[in-house]
């Protein structure tokens, strides 16, 4: 088991490298020049080569990227183009703010999707499974961005409930969960996340506790006298490891965070400051988000092969 994980994370190496070439090239994938916000129209060349100088690009691309890569080892992103600030200070912030979505919305999902998906699965072709299917079909198919839409127009403007942004009274920009006038901003954003991941695993978790149900190994426990309790018990065992993969892709999909979603709201999440770094061309922030985005997605798969393996000794790597 030691030296798969050693395997797994040497694996995650030239992962991480081609993650970070990609980042970096956005500086060059992207159209135009991402100075041009730093430059006025009338800029004299000897201003331009400044600012170039100041920011690395007189370089070559190769050296350019060793440097880059050396400071982002150390923590460093570089500074924000628009703002001036540290892109590792307004980065971080940014990701505790959709960790605290992510969160909610993993703890309604995941466990309100296992369950349902569990006794769809259990009672296959019952009015139980028909509404649990319906209910997952609903929450695949409506997308995340119109459904924001709707309860801001339904809880904030017509029942007037619920805000329909920010993430504190008065424009705050910390959260105190256990303060109501800050947990009410945090409602609609987490139910709206957890839609698309509960109609997801509902889905996976049925299909997964159906097809173990009909498999032999079922059959020889109830023969030996298990009563069906116990016989549930080993079926969910066996239907874990599919399911925790398909959880591992919507935990990274939640950390990831919702353009959508998050602007919608004026949730101050990675989505949020995505979006703007988008808009305004800070390539610096786009880089380090991504980047930081990324390598959160490779050590969530990593932990859900691990979990898969101690779950299943089928699965069981030297």
């Amino acid at each position: 088991m030691t030296a798969y994980i050693i395997r797994r994370l040497l694996y995650a190496i030239p992962i991480a490298l081609g993650v970070s070439m990609v980042c970096f090239a956005l500086v060059y994938i992207a159209p135009g020049d991402p100075l041009q916000t730093l430059l006025p129209e009338d800029a004299s060349a000897e201003t331009i080569e400044m600012v170039k100088k100041a920011y690395g690009f007189d370089k070559p691309i190769p050296v350019q990227y060793a440097l880059w890569l050396g400071k982002v080892l150390t923590g460093d992103f570089g500074n924000s183009i628009a703002s001036g600030r540290a892109v590792s200070e307004e980065l971080f912030k940014a990701l505790a703010n959709t960790i605290l979505l992510a969160a909610g919305a993993v703890a309604i999902a995941f466990s309100l999707a296992f369950a349902m998906g569990t006794v769809a699965g259990y009672w296959v072709g019952s009015k139980v499974d028909r509404f649990v299917t319906g209910v997952a079909v609903v929450g695949v198919s409506i997308p995340n961005y119109w459904l924001a839409i709707v309860l801001v127009i339904i809880f904030a403007v017509e029942l007037n409930v619920l805000p329909a942004t920010g993430m504190g009274p008065r424009g705050s920009d910390t959260f105190e969960l256990l303060t109501w006038d800050h947990f009410r901003h945090v409602i609609l954003p987490i139910f709206t996340l957890s839609m698309i991941p509960i109609g997801i695993i509902t889905r996976t978790t049925r299909s997964c506790v159906a097809e173990t149900l009909n498999q032999d190994f079922v059959e020889t426990l109830r023969a030996k006298g298990l009563v069906e309790s116990q016989v549930l018990l080993h079926v969910i065992r066996n239907s874990l490891p599919q399911v925790l993969a398909v959880m591992g892709l919507q935990f990274g999909y939640l950390m990831g965070g919702s353009i959508l979603v998050e602007t919608i709201f004026t949730w101050p999440g990675t989505g949020f400051l995505l979006n703007k770094a988008i808009l305004t061309r800070d390539i610096p922030v786009l880089q380090g988000t991504i980047l930081v985005l990324a390598m959160i997605f490779v050590a969530t798969n990593l932990v859900i092969d691990l979990c898969q393996t101690a779950i299943d000794p089928r699965l069981k790597r030297s």
